[in-house]
């Protein structure tokens, strides 16, 4: 942030850092690269920084204003059409190049009265209401970190938040009877403001098939419901346009970071403690896996032991070592290689149902039987990689996803290659960047998150399209070695 004068106060440098963060995370998705996600990020920051800073010495009037986060977004969205205009538009996403050149981005600075109601809804509330608003649906914070950031008390942020909500809906409803409407749209915007307050409350089956067919009241209908959830998109789709879905996603993201970073309750826990903590326990209960594994086959291997006093002292260290084969930790897979062959020296000794006519021929006997534990390559490579596929959202021709990837092993860079079964087209994609030949999908690395450590996870998500059937994508690969599917 070159151009960006120094923080005026420490008010100010506290806003700095909690903003960039916001500003980066949508600057990346705008477009195609860490160093330009960088510049972007701080042209719009020093933008938004200096709007802000002019709008706080002005003369205090009743101009409405986004709250800080909002605006800072808006800077971004500004500085992108900036850019495209400048010839810079190859450092853009393409789909966003596409936006920028449509009449949903030229809502954004058209006619007042024809922007995104939420727009105009959060812009038409007190600040303090709005910033209370946007942290808590969509950075996702939880309410004490919100509370604490506003200076409100924790017992009664949630009620306040609830009351938030509600004047929320009030001034969306006034934006909405405020748009040019025709005549049928007039007639429902009272049963729509009474239908969209209530959970419980039933829609209409003429305003079901109304709201099918009209996209004004569509969008009125997403921005006025207080219940089920659509909230947050409402807000981000209303402030920042494209790329709202992907925002949001990694909002909740970094929040969850961020609450693992800090404990609970100030303990001192550093960055990656949490996941730590939880990959201690990962590995806890697959050695307790193994230990099981390991008894049950000591216990089947017993028969075809012999009794000798050094025997039971091997046979103790045979099952230990094999049953940590299925499992996809990486320090015992080795181990399992290296203690195979002693499993089958012992083996030889036991399939012998003619022990008279083999008793000679001991070698050729050696060879056969290693042909029975040579099965055993299938389980003594398993996948050191698992893949979590979940379906975010779904509908008529589109659908969100997300993936979570362990590995067992580091990597200083990945590939996650899969099959779609229905025809599926990867679109919009966070932390990864997409390739597709046909139903064939790769998904490879950003700059900033290719080093992955051992039992590590790899996590991203996209938009798609589709053209009938959805399922889920099948055949997965990490780096060329197929992954267990979870």
């Amino acid at each position: 942030m070159s151009d960006l004068p120094p923080p005026q106060d420490a008010a100010e440098a506290a806003l700095f850092a909690e903003c960039w963060d916001a500003v980066l995370s949508y600057a990346d998705l705008c477009t195609a690269g860490a160093g330009t996600a960088h510049q972007l990020a701080d042209e719009a920051f020093t933008l938004g920084m200096r709007e802000l800073r002019a709008a706080q010495s002005a003369v205090r009037g009743r101009t409405a204003r986004l709250p800080v986060i909002p605006q800072l977004l808006t800077a971004v969205r500004e500085t992108v059409v900036d850019w495209e205009g400048a010839g810079k538009g190859h450092k853009l996403d393409p789909d966003l190049r596409l936006w920028l050149n449509s009449e949903a981005a030229a809502r954004y600075t058209g006619p007042p009265l024809g922007r995104p109601i939420a727009l105009r809804g959060l812009r038409d509330m007190p600040e303090a209401d709005a910033t209370l608003l946007w942290l808590a649906e969509v950075e996702a914070l939880p309410l004490p970190t919100v509370a604490r950031r506003l200076g409100l008390d924790p017992l009664t942020t949630a009620a306040e938040l609830d009351q938030v909500r509600v004047l929320f809906h009030d001034r969306c409803h006034r934006a909405h009877r405020d748009t040019p409407l025709d005549a049928e749209c007039r007639s429902y915007a009272r049963l729509l403001d009474a239908v969209t307050r209530s959970a419980g409350a039933d829609t209409p089956e003429d305003l079901s098939r109304h709201l099918a067919t009209c996209v004004p009241c569509a969008e009125a209908a997403a921005c006025l419901r207080l219940h089920g959830g659509g909230v947050p998109a409402a807000l981000a789709g209303g402030v920042i346009g494209w790329g709202a879905l992907a925002y949001l996603e990694r909002r909740r993201r970094a929040a969850e970071v961020r609450l693992g970073v800090g404990g609970p309750a100030g303990s001192g826990t550093g960055p990656g403690d949490e996941a730590a903590r939880g990959r201690v326990l990962r590995g806890s209960l697959l050695a307790a896996a193994g230990l099981l594994s390991a008894v049950a086959l000591g216990v089947s291997l017993m028969p075809f032991g012999t009794s000798d006093d050094d025997t039971p002292g091997r046979d103790d260290q045979k099952p230990i070592a094999a049953p940590d084969v299925p499992h996809p930790t990486p320090a015992p897979s080795r181990s399992s290689r290296s203690a195979a062959p002693a499993t089958t020296r012992t083996l030889p000794v036991s399939p012998s149902p003619k022990p008279t006519p083999t008793r000679r021929k001991s070698p050729p006997p050696s060879r056969k039987p290693s042909a029975t534990p040579s099965r055993a390559p299938a389980p003594s490579t398993p996948p050191t990689c698992q893949v979590s596929y979940h379906l975010d959202d779904e509908w008529s021709d589109g659908f969100q996803a997300s993936l979570r990837v362990t590995t067992d092993e580091p990597l200083s860079g990945w590939q996650l290659a899969w099959t779609f079964p229905d025809g599926q087209r990867i679109g919009q994609t966070w932390d990864a960047t997409p390739h597709q030949n046909g139903a064939q999908v790769t998904a490879e690395a950003k700059d900033y998150n290719r080093e992955v450590a051992a039992h590590g996870t790899i996590a991203f998500g996209f938009v798609g399209t589709r053209d009938g059937g959805n399922g889920a994508p099948r055949g997965f690969r990490l780096n060329g070695e197929p992954c267990a599917n979870g």
